[in-house]
């Protein structure tokens, strides 16, 4: 949430004090929703909103080391040629520590709101393949044409290249195991997914293997990545305690997950200090 006291004009200040915060801290990646209306289950629409990829050029400009990636990009938001253009440009500019998180997008309001059209679900995965083959194409070097079924390019043209080796890192959002995840198994570098219910989650990731053994992909190749909630020494519905959450990591590590990504608001100093110094230094 851009929330943090003083107003609009405190949001900068505070962006890049977490962001300084957590790279200090030994954070691994920094991560922005790509949305452009507060989502009801955090907040009113008419809270403060930040655009995803202006946030993460701002953030870029004050580290040195964290990667930084939307969690995840709406396929809808942003024509693909100009979506890895930006994503390239971040890159390029943050020393190669761009990621491109990526999905198939589902807040209508946005997109009624703001004018954006908004396919049916099956449409906007078939939208979402077809972005990330132009990603690729165009992060291959292949400047030749490009022509799908919702997409024409008549030059996947990118200069410069990333700097990231072989291309930014793609993760997909979503946990949908007919398309999502088989999107994942033949796509993607990384996933990401709900950790609230083990259960679940040790489900879809034996999904995600079989997926994986029809694409004729390692899974292991595959990062797995989760979110769910925050840390704080109140802990609340959103919120657990250290003790709490060291439990749960133990878990998410014997499933096999890589990384765990955790909620916070935009200067949230105490949820940053809490995982450095009590979480960080058990799995070091």
């Amino acid at each position: 949430m851009f929330l943090p006291e003083g107003g609009p004009a405190a949001i900068g200040p505070a962006l890049a004090g977490t962001a300084r915060s957590a790279e200090a801290a030994g954070f691994a990646t920094l991560w922005v929703m790509d949305h452009f209306f507060q989502i009801e289950m955090i907040g009113p629409a008419e809270e403060p909103m930040l655009e995803g990829y202006s946030a993460l050029a701002f953030a870029a400009a004050v580290t040195e080391r964290i990667k930084l990636g939307t969690l995840v990009t709406g396929v809808t938001y942003r024509n693909p040629g100009i979506l890895v253009k930006t994503v390239t440009t971040l890159d390029v500019l943050s020393g190669g520590r761009a990621m491109l998180g990526i999905g198939a997008a589902w807040n209508e309001r946005e997109h009624t709101g703001l004018g954006v059209p908004f396919p049916p679900v099956a449409e906007r995965f078939e939208r979402l393949e077809e972005t990330i083959q132009i990603a690729k194409q165009m992060w291959a070097d292949d400047t030749g044409p490009f022509v799908g079924k919702h997409y024409e390019l008549a030059e996947t043209l990118c200069r410069p290249l990333p700097l990231s080796q072989p291309y930014p890192q793609i993760m997909i959002g979503g946990s949908g195991e007919r398309k999502t995840l088989r999107l994942v198994a033949r796509y993607a570098d990384a996933c990401n997914l709900f950790a609230a219910d083990l259960d679940t989650l040790r489900h879809k990731l034996d999904v995600l293997r079989d997926h994986c053994a029809t694409e004729d992909r390692p899974y292991e190749a595959i990062e797995k990545t989760t979110i769910a909630g925050t840390v704080s020494r109140t802990p609340g519905p959103l919120a657990m305690s250290v003790d709490d959450t060291l439990r749960l990591l133990d878990q998410l590590q014997s499933l096999g997950i890589d990384q765990h990504i955790f909620d916070t608001n935009v200067g949230d100093s105490e949820m940053i200090d809490l995982v450095a110094t009590e979480i960080m230094p058990r799995f070091s």
